[in-house]
C-alpha cells in the first residue's frame, strides 16, 4: 500500500489522516451525503443555505445574501436564479440601485423549508451521533471558533449585516 504521508518542514512524515484539512474535507463529504439522505434532492446544500438565510432576511439584496451564506457573489447569483426558476424565491430590481435585486421567499419556498425542518434535525443528529452530549458541545464550540477565527482566510467570508453582527456581540 502506498504511503499517505508527506514530509513536514523538518523532513518528518505527516500522516494525511491526522491532517485537519483532510479531515475537514472528509467531514464535508460525509455531511453532504447525509444531507441528501435526510433532505432529499429538491435542494442542494448551498441552495438550502441561501433559502434559509433569505427566510430570515426578506428583502435582502443578492450580494448581502451571499455574504450571509458565506458563498461568493457569482455563485449566489446563479443559485438565486435557479431558486427563482423553481418558484422558491422572487427577485425584483431595487429602484434606487437598478444593478441590485431585492429577494423574497415565495410561499412555495417557505413551505419547502418548513417541510425540511425534520430532515435538518435528523441531519444534525446523524452528524453528531458518534459523540457524547459533552463532546458534541465541545466539538461545536471548537468548530465554530475555528471557522470564526479563520473567516477572513475564506474565498467567501461570512459577511453579517451590522444589525445581525452587533446582536451576536
Amino acid at each position: 500500500m502506498p504511503t499517505e504521508k508527506a514530509r513536514d518542514g523538518r523532513g518528518e512524515m505527516l500522516d494525511l489522516y491526522q491532517h485537519p484539512g483532510h479531515l475537514l474535507r472528509r467531514a464535508q463529504q460525509i455531511s453532504v451525503s447525509i444531507f441528501y439522505d435526510e433532505m432529499g434532492n429538491e435542494l442542494t446544500p448551498v441552495q438550502y443555505a441561501i433559502l434559509s438565510r433569505l427566510a430570515e432576511h426578506p428583502g435582502i439584496d443578492q450580494v448581502s445574501l451571499a455574504g450571509l451564506a458565506a458563498i461568493d457573489t457569482s455563485t449566489g447569483a446563479t443559485v438565486c436564479a435557479r431558486l427563482e426558476e423553481k418558484g422558491l424565491l422572487e427577485r425584483k430590481v431595487i429602484p434606487h440601485n437598478r444593478r441590485q435585486r431585492a429577494l423574497s421567499i415565495t410561499a412555495a419556498g417557505k413551505a419547502l423549508l418548513d417541510g425540511l425542518v425534520p430532515g435538518a434535525q435528523r441531519l444534525r443528529q446523524r452528524l453528531l451521533e458518534p459523540l457524547s452530549a459533552d463532546e458534541q458541545r465541545v466539538f461545536m464550540g471548537l468548530l465554530a471558533k475555528l471557522v470564526h477565527e479563520n473567516n477572513e482566510q475564506s474565498r467567501a467570508p461570512l459577511a453579517l449585516p451590522a444589525a445581525v453582527d452587533n446582536a451576536g456581540a
